[in-house]
């Protein structure tokens, strides 16, 4: 039976892309061996960057290994995501390298690019059965502190990482709810032109 967050698609697509999801549901017991996380990391590490800068730095933050760091994230959360979050084995604080090398020069693309290597790592999660959700609702300057983050870094986003299970694990009743419910996209029509804004490309 088909899950109902895998994507209905309207042309085909690679099928990894199209069952991709942010679960919320965990299961809290089973941790992310060490080979499984480094293989994440390797996919993050070949994404494409602007003058190959590779602005993007991962701190890993265990709920059995770094319990003080992990509890004190999970308190940085918005009441929300702290609602569900604690039953992630892994917390991931994705940092960003705000500028070029050594010197002052802005990198105008350093967002762009640790998307890319976000979204590799969750591609290589998605196939190897794990389960990642970003969460933008935190406080960053205690997660900054928390960490020890150099000034010239700025926290992006935390990311849960686990193994999915059933949503009766979570206690709100709208975030049940929403695990099940179908994921919806606007049309590629809506955000491709052809030539000039706002001209739609035609479909073959």
């Amino acid at each position: 039976m088909t899950h109902p967050k895998h994507a209905p698609t309207d042309h085909e697509i690679v099928p990894l892309i199209r069952e991709r999801w942010s679960p919320r549901a965990y299961l809290a017991s089973k941790p992310v061996d060490a080979d499984t996380l480094w293989r994440l990391f390797e996919a993050a590490r070949w994404a494409p960057s602007s003058r190959n800068e590779q602005p993007w730095r991962f701190v890993v933050v265990r709920r059995h290994d770094e319990v003080d760091v992990y509890e004190k994230v999970v308190q940085a959360l918005s009441k929300g995501n702290q609602a569900w979050a604690p039953l992630a084995p892994l917390l991931l604080v994705v940092a960003v390298k705000l500028h070029v090398g050594e010197n002052a020069d802005v990198n105008r693309h350093a967002y762009y690019d640790t998307g890319h290597a976000v979204a590799l790592l969750t591609m290589q999660a998605q196939a190897m059965g794990l389960g990642v959700r970003q969460m933008e609702g935190f406080d960053r300057s205690a997660v900054t502190t928390l960490i020890g983050m150099p000034a010239d870094y700025e926290a992006a986003v935390v990311m849960a990482v686990g193994y999915p299970t059933t949503p009766d694990v979570l206690s709100v009743e709208k975030q049940r709810v929403s695990e099940t419910a179908p994921r919806t996209r606007r049309p590629a029509s809506e955000f491709v032109f052809a030539g000039t804004w706002g001209t739609s490309l035609r479909r073959v």
